[in-house]
């Protein structure tokens, strides 16, 4: 091997290491990219060719061989270059070059029969790759094939017919015309191939070919898989095939452990492509309910149960009709059948009525027996109790529970509602003499509730015409009340309760129908419902009480469920005064999560306000009532230490906005306490990013009145001087609190886009700052980070325009157009820069439009002073100055040759048109169109060159290595 083969052989293993093992002794992201990006490259050259190839040859003697992972990037690299159409794979090799390659492989395949398993499989999918690319390549590789041992033969054949299939991840240099002969030419080899695997299995010699016999009978079930799902039996009379000898292979296998899934996926490949072996697979089911499925119940066996439920599914779902027959082998089927099919072919057969009645009453034993058999597979097999002293329900089995909905109703329809609740309710648990089964009774009253469950379903569906009534409210009322109760139907009845107040809300005024109301949210302090739940309730009662005509009454109704609310809250605040109760974990999580949840529902409330406060429905004397109670409450919560906590952050802060959005003018009084709050919290807990987004709905809800000025400008001083903002320096710290970064990208857009000229002035300094965060951030990996960062800096230049346009004609150094053109002059640079790295890499092309938008805005600008008396700070000449010095400061490995000269002229020119588009879209009538300027010319081909170096620049620097 020559000098310069062995330097690029030995990079090629250094980067392999860098990009697997992290490079070094320490994980360096940029090194890992750098190495990703150099063996993109690599791959792209024609070097690769003999470098891989020599990879995988047997090393010279004395030489260690190379590492694994090397070898396997060697054979993947071949791989993906023999499938890339010519021009992407560095050029087209000569027939000599493919020969050689061929023995290659095939010296490759042989070396490595016996593993690394991954590799052997790399090896043959380029083999398989060659063959589909050569005119007469499987009938020559089937020649070839024959000196190879077992293994890699079995390989070989396992994933050649898997070319059949057009690739969708890539292999796009093959015709179907290529893969059509392809086709024709494999399923030639079919019948040799069969008569191989037939030897393969009858050969019981253990590890005579140096692979374990139950591996080796896996591998064997895995090669005919792959040539059942090619059709390598199409040709076989049906007869024959029932009684092929590798059928009874892998009829056989599924009693072995070791291939049984594989031997599951042949047998359902086979029934699913073959119209006449379901009718053959039947006279086999009492065996497989007897020796396998029995045992796998009582053994509580999950990949055996499965398995075998997937077979008898799928015959089940190809013949349904021949099941429904109801002969002997048909009803030992229909345990597994009933969860496919069966239950929905009889319920809705077209069939006369007699027909289908005798059909359900043919096989009611059968639904009778399967509700016992679930009930009995339903039941909680574990003695362990959470800490609200419930008992522990695994994930298998909750989600289990989950999927049995739709086949209890169909139980229950097919039963008949009275003999449903009569087989649940036949336990004999009265008798004095006897213990009660509480696992029983309580799956019992599960499967109960599913029902349950699905009746809340239909009550929300038919709401309007069952609310038409007054005698059905109270009923309803009561049924709805009693489901919310029960974890499985309470979002069914949840939902259920809303349609109801929404569509019934004239016959709420009724007393008792208040009282149930106030009954199910006060029964909601408990915390066992789920929050979206609880919110769901809240409002439908919300709407309710809205619709309440007595004035008093609705305000002393909506404060009362205010109040309901409140104790867990004010609970929480009161451990402050007590010590003792945050010694003990469980009592102090507890209250956390009642306090959660309490919160939760005041927004909800609160939240719902907003459209009857809009339409009069609700007066300010109720409003200033619910606020008398709700803010004093949030006030001394947000004082004590417990805002440490995430979770309640987090609720308080959602309660907060929601009661800002709909009390608005109401909440003026309180806007500097509120302002500070939430200031002194995040400075406080940094990493609670609430705090920052309810700051910006107060920004935007009261920013632009000029009396709060003063107080707006303090609170973007006092979030900015958080060290958790401050260290957003590096694209790296972005990434690492992308969610700060998007609340803080918030809060900035919010405050520049609402608040008026005299604040912008006094925090330009603020604006400077946080403008070149955004522009760093901008890199982020994060594609959310680096969006909000990107829509901050384009708010930006919106708004930097329009202050430009409106005092072009009388500019003052105070005024806010001269302050933001100063900032942009300063920051100008690193903003061009950052935009054309954060173009770079696999996530820029979600980058594009905001970027395009970015610099057609910046040209905006800088045309537009071009002809003010601003040209001194900013100007045109600034543009160009920017855009060469972010090219010429990138590393030459991330541009192609030349490319750093062609691209100023270039975008200069294309950005000189879009700016144009954009400053006429700002002008007159079309203003109005807020997207004009993407429309014009200019703008169209800015975001197209834009795309184009995004998309050229994905992967592969230049120049390749040599």
């Amino acid at each position: 091997m020559d000098a310069e083969a062995s330097e690029l052989r030995a990079r090629l293993a250094a980067a392999v290491h860098a990009l697997n093992h992290g490079g070094g002794g320490h994980h360096d992201p940029s090194a890992r990219l750098a190495a990703n990006q150099w063996l993109l490259a690599l791959q792209r050259s024609p070097q690769a060719w003999g470098v891989a190839t020599s990879l995988l040859a047997a090393p010279p003697p004395g030489h260690p061989p190379p590492p694994a992972d090397l070898l396997f990037f060697a054979a993947q690299m071949l791989r993906r270059k023999i499938q890339c159409p010519p021009a992407a794979a560095g050029g087209c090799p000569t027939p000599q070059e493919v020969a050689h390659l061929l023995d290659a492989l095939l010296l490759a395949a042989g070396r490595f029969c016996l593993g690394p398993p991954r590799l052997l499989t790399q090896i043959s999918l380029a083999l398989a790759a060659l063959a589909l690319r050569a005119e007469g390549g499987v009938d020559g590789l089937f020649a070839r094939m024959r000196h190879l041992p077992d293994p890699a033969v079995m390989e070989l054949l396992t994933v050649l017919p898997e070319e059949v299939v057009q690739d969708q991840s890539g292999d796009t240099g093959v015709d179907a015309a290529a893969r059509c002969r392809f086709t024709r030419e494999l399923m030639a080899h079919a019948p040799a191939v069969l008569e191989f695997l037939l030897a393969q299995s009858e050969n019981t010699a253990a590890a005579a070919d140096g692979v374990p016999l139950h591996e080796r009978n896996r591998r064997i079930l895995r090669c005919l898989l792959s040539w059942v799902r090619v059709g390598c039996f199409s040709e076989m009379p049906a007869a024959a095939l029932a009684a092929h000898p590798l059928l009874t292979f892998a009829f056989n296998s599924l009693q072995v452990s070791f291939s049984f899934d594989v031997a599951v996926e042949v047998m359902t490949e086979l029934v699913s492509h073959h119209q006449d072996l379901p009718q053959a697979f039947l006279s086999k089911m009492p065996y497989i309910r007897e020796a396998l499925l029995l045992p796998a119940l009582a053994n509580r066996s999950e990949k055996t149960i499965a398995g075998l439920v997937c077979l008898m599914c799928e015959v089940g779902q190809a013949a349904p009709a021949l099941v429904a027959e109801g002969s002997v082998q048909a009803l030992a089927l229909a345990d597994a059948l009933l969860r496919c099919s069966l239950a929905h072919f009889i319920l809705d057969s077209d069939a006369q009525t007699e027909k289908r009645n005798a059909a359900q009453e043919i096989f009611s034993p059968v639904f009778s027996s399967l509700l016992d058999a679930l009930l009995f597979r339903a039941q909680i097999d574990t003695d362990e109790h959470g800490t609200d002293g419930e008992l522990c329900i695994p994930d298998g089995l909750a989600q289990f529970r989950m999927n049995l909905e739709e086949l209890l109703v169909d139980i229950c329809l097919l039963l008949g509602a009275p003999a449903y609740i009569n087989k649940l309710f036949s336990g004999g648990w009265g008798l004095a003499s006897q213990s009660i089964p509480w696992k029983e009774v309580e799956v019992r009253m599960y499967a109960l509730s599913m029902v349950y469950k699905s009746f809340g379903d239909v009550i929300g569906s038919y709401s309007k015409l069952l609310a038409s009534s007054q005698s059905n409210i109270k009923p309803l009322l009561l049924f709805c009340a009693s489901g919310i109760s029960k974890s499985i139907s309470s979002n069914a009845c949840s939902l259920a309760l809303r349609k109801l107040c929404e569509d019934g809300s004239s016959f709420m005024n009724e007393p008792q129908n208040l009282e149930i109301l106030f009954w199910i949210s006060e029964g909601m302090d408990a915390g066992n419902l789920r929050i979206e739940d609880e919110e769901e309730i809240i409002t439908a009662i919300t709407h309710a009480l809205c619709s309440v005509l007595d004035k008093e009454l609705r305000k002393s109704s909506l404060a009362r469920l205010l109040c309901s609310s409140y104790t867990a809250v004010e609970k929480l605040i009161d451990i402050d005064r007590d010590q003792s109760l945050r010694q003990n974990p469980a009592a102090y999580t507890e209250a956390l999560n009642l306090a959660v949840h309490g919160l939760y529902r005041m927004g909800a409330l609160f939240g719902h306000l907003a459209t009857s406060i809009t339409s009069s429905l609700i007066d300010d004397d109720t409003v200033l009532v619910l606020l008398g109670i709700f803010w004093p409450l949030l006030e001394r919560l947000s004082r004590s230490s417990h805002m440490e906590n995430v979770s309640l952050s987090a609720a308080a802060c959602r309660s907060l906005s929601s009661a800002i959005h709909s009390c608005g003018q109401h909440f003026q009084i309180l806007l500097p306490k509120v302002l500070e709050c939430l200031s002194t919290n995040f400075l406080l807990f940094q990493r609670h990013d609430c705090f920052l987004r309810t700051a910006a709905s107060v920004i935007e809800e009261f920013g632009h009145k000029e009396e709060y000025v003063a107080l707006c400008v303090r609170t973007f001083e006092a979030l900015s001087s958080a060290a958790s903002i401050s260290t957003l320096n590096s694209s790296y710290t972005c990434d690492q609190e992308p969610d700060l970064v998007e609340a803080y990208a918030n809060f900035t857009s919010t405050f520049i886009r609402c608040c008026p000229k005299e604040a912008i002035v006094a925090s330009g300094s603020l604006l400077e700052l946080s403008f070149q965060k955004a522009a760093i951030c901008s890199t982020a990996m994060h594609r959310g980070a680096a969006l909000a960062a990107m829509s901050y800096m384009s708010c930006f230049l919106d708004v930097s325009l329009a202050a430009a346009l409106e005092s072009r004609e009388h500019p003052s150094d105070g005024s806010p157009g001269v302050v933001l053109a100063q900032i942009l002059a300063r920051c100008g640079e690193g903003l061009m820069s950052n935009v054309l790295y954060a173009l770079l890499g696999v996530s820029a092309l979600s980058r594009v439009h905001k970027s395009a938008t970015i610099l057609q805005q910046l040209a905006a600008v800088c045309s537009l002073c071009e002809r003010t008396t601003w040209k001194a700070i900013i100007s045109w000449d600034s543009l160009c100055r920017w855009l060469q010095s972010a090219v010429k400061s990138m590393p030459s490995e991330y541009l192609r040759q030349g490319e750093a000269e062609m691209i100023v002229p270039l975008w200069l020119s294309v950005l000189h048109d879009a700016a144009s588009d954009y400053l006429h879209s700002r002008t007159g009538d079309n203003v109005r169109n807020n997207h004009a300027y993407m429309q014009g010319k200019g703008g169209r081909t800015l975001k197209r060159i834009v795309r184009d170096f995004a998309e050229s620049h994905r992967n592969a620097p230049m120049p390749c290595p040599s």
